[in-house]
């Protein structure tokens, strides 16, 4: 077991053996339909080291790849073609048949989503994928490098929405074994609950601890002093979403990650400066932040130090990240 944590330690990230961890964000939405086999094909094409993706678990026990627990009206078009007018049924609550027959292949005019991605291309007819099928893809290519942050799509808030912690985690595990991708994939999720049973259930697969501290969200601190990185820990309210590790026990959100047991720490790219990441090196976390898609941003951060980014469009980043 000695020598499996080793070569998992080697391989994440921005390990000696690898580069900056250039992350292509479900993909590469900013130019293809998010979370599709396009996308993550396009995202290859621009040459990430990782495509990032999502999944949820239908209810007959398909992994599949969608940020959405419910399908999302902002570009999905039901079996008769037209635009949903409210959010769908839930993925956990229909069969993978059943969820192939919407199409996710195109924003629908006039949203805010369609406004944000202007380069978006769209690919009529494309469907949900499943994790399989993306494994496939890569496999049949003879792409034997590039890697894969699979984030499990749950929330304590809504536990109705999707499969319990518990099977949720063992089913995406069991999908990564099937493909022969656990020592080229890592493990993400805002909620540690799954992160906490991936590391019991596959030791293998390297944590990637996900945080925000935003007004739009805030997976760290409840309560009145939520929304800000700045948080003095005995203001922050406890979190349903870190598995029972409190900002108020440890100081810090590096220290959190480190005393969950996490390889990386994933912060939402607002929430970093130059002293956390020192902080998170020091306790041998790799930091890789989330979402960065403005050039200014990314040039920051890199010079900061961080270890990689997850961007929606890999093609500006692949031009400023280290060689």
């Amino acid at each position: 077991m000695g020598r499996l944590l080793c070569l998992a330690a080697a391989l994440i990230l921005a390990g000696c053996a690898t580069p900056f961890d250039l992350q292509g964000h479900r993909g590469a939405r900013g130019l293809a339909p998010e979370n599709t086999l396009p996308a993550f094909a396009k995202a290859i094409e621009i040459g990430v080291v990782t495509l990032e993706l999502d999944t949820g678990v239908t209810r007959d026990g398909v992994v599949v790849i969608s940020h959405e627990v419910r399908l999302n009206p902002d570009f999905v078009r039901g079996p008769d073609g037209e635009w949903l007018t409210t959010r769908g049924p839930a993925i956990h609550d229909v069969t993978f048949a059943e969820l192939s027959r919407y199409d996710v292949g195109r924003l629908k005019p006039g949203t805010a989503y369609a406004r944000s991605f202007p380069e978006q291309v769209a690919v009529d007819g494309t469907r949900i994928p499943r994790l399989a099928d993306l494994f496939a893809m890569v496999r049949d290519a003879g792409n034997r490098s590039t890697r894969f942050n699979i984030e499990t799509k749950i929330s304590p808030l809504e536990p109705g929405d999707s499969l319990a912690a518990e099977p949720f985690a063992r089913a995406v595990i069991d999908e990564i074994r099937k493909g022969g991708m656990e020592h080229r994939s890592t493990l993400q999720s805002f909620d540690w609950r799954t992160l906490r049973i991936a590391q019991r259930a596959a030791r293998e697969i390297p944590t990637v601890y996900l945080t925000a501290q935003q007004k739009f969200f805030d997976n760290i601190c409840t309560g009145a002093a939520a929304g800000t990185p700045d948080v003095k820990p005995s203001e922050c309210g406890a979190s349903p979403w870190t598995a029972g590790f409190q900002l108020r026990d440890h100081g810090s959100v590096p220290r959190m990650v480190k005393a969950a047991g996490g390889a990386v720490w994933s912060p939402f790219h607002r929430d970093v400066d130059q002293a956390r990441i020192a902080e998170a090196h020091a306790l041998g976390l790799k930091v890789g932040v989330c979402t960065v898609n403005d050039p200014a941003d990314m040039t920051r951060l890199i010079e900061l130090g961080v270890d990689g980014l997850i961007t929606d469009r890999p093609d500006i980043a692949k031009k400023l990240v280290p060689k």
